[in-house]
C-alpha cells in the first residue's frame, strides 16, 4: 500500500489509474525528458501515460514500486511531478517535475519524505539514485541530502551517452542526520 505523504508546502498522492490524463498532460517535454535514461520513449507516445501508469499500479500492487504525484497544497488538483521509489538494483529513487517549478525547493521536500518513507517505513537499508553528471539540480538535492557518489560510468541518456554518477546513502545515515 502506498501511503499518502505531505511536507510543508505539497502533497503527494499515490498514483491512480484518473492521473493518465494529467500526466500526458505535463510529462513529454524536452526539458523534463532529457535527463532520463532511454527506457522512456521519446518521443513520448499519445499513449504513453496510460501505458505507464498500467504497468506502474501493477508494480505498486506487487510492492515492488512506490509512486507518488506532487500536487502543491494550493492547489490539490495540479500535478506538478512525479516521483518513484523501486526496488530496482542501483535505481532505487526517481523524479520529475514540470520546469515552471523546478528550481524553488519543491523537489527536495518531496524527495525528503519519500526518503524517509524508503528507510523507515519500509525499512530498506540503502538508498541508490543515478543522475546525469550535468543534471546539476538533481545532484544538489543529493548533496544537500546527505549522500555521497559512489560511482561513474558513462549513462545513455535521451540527451546523449554522457557521464552519469551513482549517489547513495544508507538507513544509518539518513536517521542520524535527520532523526
Amino acid at each position: 500500500m502506498v501511503p499518502r505523504l505531505e511536507t510543508a508546502r505539497l502533497i503527494l498522492a499515490p498514483l491512480v489509474t484518473d492521473d493518465a490524463p494529467l500526466i500526458q498532460q505535463a510529462f513529454p517535454r524536452w526539458e523534463i525528458v532529457k535527463y532520463l535514461t532511454r527506457k522512456v520513449p521519446w518521443p513520448y507516445p499519445a499513449k504513453g501515460a496510460e501505458t505507464f501508469c498500467a504497468m506502474t499500479l501493477q508494480a505498486m500492487q506487487q510492492q515492488t514500486e512506490w509512486v507518488w504525484t506532487l500536487r502543491p497544497h494550493s492547489s490539490p488538483t495540479q500535478l506538478i511531478g512525479l516521483i518513484r521509489l523501486a526496488l530496482e538494483v542501483d535505481n532505487n529513487r526517481g523524479f520529475w517535475l514540470v520546469p515552471e517549478w523546478q528550481g524553488q525547493g519543491y523537489m527536495r521536500e518531496a524527495c525528503h519524505a519519500v526518503t524517509d518513507f524508503w528507510f523507515n517505513q519500509l525499512g530498506q537499508p540503502v538508498l541508490r539514485a543515478p543522475k546525469a553528471k550535468e543534471n546539476h539540480r538533481s545532484l544538489k538535492i543529493s548533496q544537500e541530502s546527505g549522500m555521497r557518489m559512489i560511482r561513474e560510468a558513462i549513462g545513455e541518456y535521451h540527451i546523449g551517452d554522457i557521464p552519469s554518477t551513482l549517489w547513495e546513502i544508507t538507513r544509518e545515515e539518513w536517521n542520524g542526520r535527520y532523526h
